[in-house]
């Protein structure tokens, strides 16, 4: 009995593990978070993927979120996006899979059962030679639902001092300052 209720807690957990987006974290522990890696002393390559429930702009948000918090850990000032992309990973997925063992497909008619039904040659079903219009096994055609994933990446190159008063230049300190409220951090 204790097993059962172990394994139905664990199963609740990883259910509800997925049920929400990707929180601001380290991509360690699964592929999805943020990950940065050292091309030059001064430039970095910098990645945030996300999950089916994370939106376009949380991933972007990340993204620079990122880039920002690294420059502070390295020692400089600012940086800049020299390169930008976002892909999107898009899919349909089936929502059902066929007969449900808890709803039976059985429509009852009587005009099926009736005087008027089989023997005389009614099938509201269609063909039951066609592999759909049975009643117990009919319009079992799969519903689908679309499944975005967004993943991220930014070429950005760091520097000290004040910053340049181009567009693609961040001051790194007012990224953290202006976009720490809008970050979601895993729960312990």
């Amino acid at each position: 009995m204790n097993m059962k209720i172990l394994f139905s807690a664990l199963g609740l957990a990883t259910l509800g593990a997925c049920a929400t987006a990707t929180p601001y974290q380290a991509a360690v522990t699964s592929e999805r978070g943020y990950s940065d890696q050292q091309i030059e002393q001064d430039r970095w390559l910098v990645n945030f993927s996300g999950n089916s429930l994370t939106d376009r702009q949380t991933v972007e948000t990340y993204l620079l979120y990122r880039a920002a918090e690294l420059t502070r850990q390295q020692g400089f000032d600012h940086f800049s996006v020299v390169r930008r992309a976002t892909d999107e990973d898009s899919r349909l997925v089936p929502t059902n899979f066929g007969p449900s063992p808890y709803f039976s497909h059985f429509y009852c008619d009587y005009r099926f059962y009736g005087a008027r039904g089989r023997r005389f040659g009614y099938n509201p079903w269609g063909p039951s030679w066609a592999g759909y219009g049975d009643p117990f096994w009919g319009n079992n055609g799969y519903d689908y639902r679309e499944v975005v994933r967004y993943d991220a990446s930014a070429e950005i190159v760091m520097g000290r001092g004040p910053k340049p008063s181009d567009p693609s230049y961040f001051n790194a300190e007012d990224v953290l300052i202006n976009l720490g409220t809008q970050i979601q951090r895993p729960e312990a």
